[in-house]
Protein backbone atom coordinates (compact mmCIF):
# COMPACT_ATOMS: atom_id res chain seq x y z
CA UNK A 1 0.00 0.00 0.00
CA UNK A 2 1.13 3.53 -1.20
CA UNK A 3 0.17 6.76 -1.89
CA UNK A 4 2.25 9.71 -3.08
CA UNK A 5 1.25 13.13 -1.66
CA UNK A 6 4.12 14.93 -3.42
CA UNK A 7 1.52 16.68 -5.44
CA UNK A 8 -0.15 18.65 -2.66
CA UNK A 9 0.71 22.23 -2.74
CA UNK A 10 -0.68 25.27 -1.05
CA UNK A 11 0.57 29.21 -1.46
CA UNK A 12 -0.23 30.38 1.86
CA UNK A 13 -0.50 34.13 1.62
CA UNK A 14 -3.82 35.48 4.50
CA UNK A 15 -1.26 37.11 6.66
CA UNK A 16 2.26 38.55 7.77
CA UNK A 17 4.13 38.68 10.95
CA UNK A 18 6.03 41.41 11.15
CA UNK A 19 8.26 42.28 14.61
CA UNK A 20 7.33 45.74 14.30
CA UNK A 21 3.23 44.77 14.44
CA UNK A 22 2.97 42.46 17.19
CA UNK A 23 3.60 42.50 21.11
CA UNK A 24 6.81 41.74 23.20
CA UNK A 25 4.86 39.44 25.17
CA UNK A 26 3.82 36.26 23.58
CA UNK A 27 0.83 35.97 26.12
CA UNK A 28 -0.75 38.59 24.32
CA UNK A 29 -0.12 37.72 21.11
CA UNK A 30 -1.43 34.31 21.42
CA UNK A 31 -4.72 36.20 22.97
CA UNK A 32 -4.88 38.34 19.40
CA UNK A 33 -4.69 35.27 17.47
CA UNK A 34 -7.17 33.30 19.62
CA UNK A 35 -9.85 36.35 19.17
CA UNK A 36 -8.96 36.36 15.61
CA UNK A 37 -9.54 32.63 15.05
CA UNK A 38 -12.71 32.42 17.35
CA UNK A 39 -14.28 35.61 15.39
CA UNK A 40 -12.87 33.40 11.86
CA UNK A 41 -14.97 30.44 9.96
CA UNK A 42 -13.55 27.17 9.19
CA UNK A 43 -12.89 25.97 13.02
CA UNK A 44 -15.23 24.24 15.20
CA UNK A 45 -12.99 24.15 18.42
CA UNK A 46 -10.26 26.85 18.48
CA UNK A 47 -9.03 25.87 21.78
CA UNK A 48 -8.26 22.15 20.60
CA UNK A 49 -4.27 21.91 21.08
CA UNK A 50 -2.24 18.80 21.03
CA UNK A 51 -0.17 18.00 24.65
CA UNK A 52 2.96 16.02 23.62
CA UNK A 53 4.75 14.30 26.82
CA UNK A 54 7.90 11.46 26.75
CA UNK A 55 6.00 8.61 28.27
CA UNK A 56 7.22 6.13 30.80
CA UNK A 57 8.51 3.54 28.31
CA UNK A 58 10.95 6.55 26.53
CA UNK A 59 8.67 7.61 23.66
CA UNK A 60 6.69 10.82 22.96
CA UNK A 61 3.33 10.93 22.21
CA UNK A 62 0.68 13.21 21.07
CA UNK A 63 -3.00 13.84 21.88
CA UNK A 64 -5.70 16.51 21.49
CA UNK A 65 -7.35 17.87 23.99
CA UNK A 66 -9.18 20.83 24.64
CA UNK A 67 -7.71 24.39 26.29
CA UNK A 68 -9.88 25.32 29.39
CA UNK A 69 -8.34 28.62 30.20
CA UNK A 70 -5.26 30.53 29.76
CA UNK A 71 -4.05 33.43 31.53
CA UNK A 72 -0.59 35.43 31.97
CA UNK A 73 0.75 32.55 33.62
CA UNK A 74 -0.17 29.82 31.67
CA UNK A 75 -2.41 27.37 29.88
CA UNK A 76 -4.44 25.18 31.92
CA UNK A 77 -6.29 21.78 30.27
CA UNK A 78 -8.17 19.14 32.72
CA UNK A 79 -7.68 15.25 32.45
CA UNK A 80 -7.55 12.25 34.95
CA UNK A 81 -4.65 12.16 36.78
CA UNK A 82 -4.10 8.64 36.73
CA UNK A 83 -4.09 8.40 32.93
CA UNK A 84 -0.76 7.56 30.22
CA UNK A 85 -0.50 11.31 30.44
CA UNK A 86 -0.85 12.14 33.64
CA UNK A 87 1.57 9.22 34.96
CA UNK A 88 4.21 10.65 32.17
CA UNK A 89 3.55 14.25 33.68
CA UNK A 90 4.30 13.12 36.94
CA UNK A 91 7.70 11.24 36.05
CA UNK A 92 8.73 14.44 33.29
CA UNK A 93 6.64 17.36 33.81
CA UNK A 94 8.57 19.44 30.14
CA UNK A 95 5.86 19.16 28.00
CA UNK A 96 5.03 20.93 24.64
CA UNK A 97 1.47 22.09 23.42
CA UNK A 98 0.51 23.33 20.00
CA UNK A 99 -2.26 24.96 18.34
CA UNK A 100 -2.74 24.33 14.42
CA UNK A 101 -5.52 26.94 12.48
CA UNK A 102 -5.35 26.31 8.71
CA UNK A 103 -8.22 28.64 7.87
CA UNK A 104 -5.87 31.61 9.05
CA UNK A 105 -2.62 29.64 8.48
CA UNK A 106 -1.13 29.84 11.93
CA UNK A 107 0.23 27.64 14.17
CA UNK A 108 1.66 27.82 17.88
CA UNK A 109 4.04 25.36 19.34
CA UNK A 110 4.55 26.22 23.22
CA UNK A 111 6.95 24.18 25.19
CA UNK A 112 6.66 24.47 29.05
CA UNK A 113 6.77 23.45 32.54
CA UNK A 114 3.57 21.32 33.30
CA UNK A 115 1.58 21.61 37.25
CA UNK A 116 -1.26 20.60 38.51
CA UNK A 117 -3.79 23.00 39.41
CA UNK A 118 -4.77 24.03 43.07
CA UNK A 119 -7.77 21.58 43.94
CA UNK A 120 -10.58 24.35 44.75
CA UNK A 121 -9.52 25.36 40.92
CA UNK A 122 -10.43 21.63 39.95
CA UNK A 123 -13.46 21.70 42.10
CA UNK A 124 -14.84 24.54 40.48
CA UNK A 125 -14.58 23.67 36.79
CA UNK A 126 -16.12 20.39 37.43
CA UNK A 127 -18.94 21.81 39.10
CA UNK A 128 -19.61 23.35 35.63
CA UNK A 129 -19.52 20.48 33.59
CA UNK A 130 -22.60 18.52 32.83
CA UNK A 131 -23.66 15.88 35.21
CA UNK A 132 -22.65 12.86 31.74
CA UNK A 133 -19.47 14.53 31.85
CA UNK A 134 -18.66 14.27 35.42
CA UNK A 135 -19.98 10.67 35.72
CA UNK A 136 -18.23 10.23 32.41
CA UNK A 137 -14.67 11.18 34.42
CA UNK A 138 -15.78 8.88 37.01
CA UNK A 139 -16.50 5.92 35.29
CA UNK A 140 -13.65 5.97 33.22
CA UNK A 141 -9.57 4.25 34.32
CA UNK A 142 -8.38 6.55 31.62
CA UNK A 143 -6.26 4.71 29.39
CA UNK A 144 -6.38 1.04 31.13
CA UNK A 145 -7.04 -1.56 28.83
CA UNK A 146 -11.40 -2.73 28.79
CA UNK A 147 -12.67 -5.69 27.80
CA UNK A 148 -15.66 -3.76 25.83
CA UNK A 149 -17.52 -0.46 25.68
CA UNK A 150 -20.39 -2.92 27.23
CA UNK A 151 -18.77 -2.95 30.49
CA UNK A 152 -18.37 0.81 30.43
CA UNK A 153 -21.78 1.74 29.49
CA UNK A 154 -22.89 -0.49 32.51
CA UNK A 155 -20.52 1.01 34.45
CA UNK A 156 -22.27 4.49 33.88
CA UNK A 157 -25.92 3.00 34.39
CA UNK A 158 -24.83 2.05 37.97
CA UNK A 159 -23.43 5.46 38.63
CA UNK A 160 -26.62 7.17 36.90
CA UNK A 161 -28.53 5.31 39.84
CA UNK A 162 -26.29 5.89 42.57
CA UNK A 163 -25.99 9.95 41.78
CA UNK A 164 -29.68 10.37 41.06
CA UNK A 165 -30.74 13.70 42.63
CA UNK A 166 -27.26 14.08 44.71
CA UNK A 167 -24.42 16.44 43.96
CA UNK A 168 -21.38 14.39 41.62
CA UNK A 169 -18.17 15.58 43.73
CA UNK A 170 -15.05 15.92 41.61
CA UNK A 171 -12.93 12.32 42.40
CA UNK A 172 -9.01 12.98 43.37
CA UNK A 173 -7.57 11.40 40.43
CA UNK A 174 -9.18 13.91 38.34
CA UNK A 175 -8.26 17.88 37.89
CA UNK A 176 -5.95 20.48 36.05
CA UNK A 177 -2.77 21.09 34.71
CA UNK A 178 -1.44 24.73 34.48
CA UNK A 179 1.46 24.72 31.95
CA UNK A 180 3.93 27.38 32.33
CA UNK A 181 5.34 28.33 29.40
CA UNK A 182 9.43 28.63 28.38
CA UNK A 183 9.17 29.14 24.83
CA UNK A 184 6.51 30.14 22.62
CA UNK A 185 7.32 30.06 18.82
CA UNK A 186 4.40 31.77 16.51
CA UNK A 187 4.34 30.21 12.73
CA UNK A 188 2.34 31.97 9.95
CA UNK A 189 2.26 30.64 6.44
CA UNK A 190 3.55 33.02 4.22
CA UNK A 191 4.05 32.94 0.27
CA UNK A 192 7.31 30.27 -1.07
CA UNK A 193 7.32 28.40 1.64
CA UNK A 194 8.90 31.93 3.49
CA UNK A 195 7.13 31.19 6.17
CA UNK A 196 7.19 33.59 9.52
CA UNK A 197 8.76 32.36 12.63
CA UNK A 198 8.90 34.04 15.90
CA UNK A 199 10.28 32.40 18.82
CA UNK A 200 9.62 33.77 22.49
CA UNK A 201 12.01 32.58 25.38
CA UNK A 202 11.55 33.47 28.40
CA UNK A 203 14.63 34.88 30.33
CA UNK A 204 14.10 35.14 33.77
CA UNK A 205 11.14 37.17 33.83
CA UNK A 206 11.70 38.62 30.27
CA UNK A 207 10.76 37.16 27.12
CA UNK A 208 13.68 37.33 24.43
CA UNK A 209 11.75 37.83 20.47
CA UNK A 210 13.63 36.01 18.19
CA UNK A 211 13.27 35.52 14.24
CA UNK A 212 13.70 32.04 13.21
CA UNK A 213 14.40 31.07 9.50
CA UNK A 214 11.20 28.95 7.81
Amino acid sequence: MQKDLGNYRKSYEKSALLEDTISENPMQLFQTWFYEVEASDGVSEPNAMNVSTIGLDGFPKNRVVLLKKYTHEGFIFYTNYESEKGKAIAKNPKVCISFFWPNLERQVIIKGIAEKIAPNLSDGYFESRPEGSKLGAIVSNQSSVIESRTILEEKLKVLEQQYAGKDIERPAFWGGYLVRPVSMEFWQGRPNRLHDRIRYTLNDIDWKMERLAP
